[in-house]
């Protein structure tokens, strides 16, 4: 199944804005009844048969945030105007993007791009200064976010409302 990344929009049916109980519903829409994941969290995030990760972050009652994990298999796709963005090398998609968009290395996490106009967020494992670089990005988010600091305590990454990934979300507020 393909997944349509609209950012800032949202992906697929879930819209950035939209309620809770409405993001709900969409996510539960998402998840494939033939085969359905004993780690789903209703109201998180489902697990397609593909690895793909879905995961929904509100607050306030409305979803602020949609995060994309990287399939195993390329069942599902996640396609940002026709760029697979878990199949293309890291570099060569960031590359591509900044044909449509500014895109740029998180100044405060080397693993991480940013799309600060469409609130666009690409994370791969590490940084490729000290490691090979890895084949592909391994997770997207778009929307606006709260990451998780060192003390357990949430920011919010003032770049244009973006904020990297890994994200540790420890409940909605």
């Amino acid at each position: 199944m393909d997944f349509d990344l609209a950012p800032p929009i949202g992906v697929g049916p879930l819209r950035i804005g939209m309620t809770r109980q409405s993001a709900n519903t969409a996510l539960d829409s998402l998840r494939d009844l033939s085969a359905v994941s004993e780690s789903d969290r209703p109201g998180q995030h489902v697990f397609r048969p593909s690895g793909l990760m879905i995961s929904i972050h509100c607050t306030r009652d409305l979803l602020e945030a949609v995060e994309l994990g990287r399939p195993s298999p390329q069942t599902d796709r996640v396609i940002f105007r026709g760029l697979d963005v878990f199949a293309i090398p890291a570099r060569e998609l960031v590359q591509r993007m900044g044909e449509y968009t500014s895109i740029e290395a998180d100044p405060d996490d080397p693993a991480s791009f940013i799309a600060p106009d469409l609130l666009l967020t690409f994370w791969r494992p590490f940084a490729a200064d000290d490691q090979p670089e890895p084949e592909s990005i391994t997770s997207a988010l778009t929307g606006k976010v709260h990451r998780v600091v060192g003390d357990g305590q949430r920011s919010r990454k003032s770049v244009s409302g973006v904020a990297a990934v890994p994200l540790l979300w420890r409940g909605d507020d």
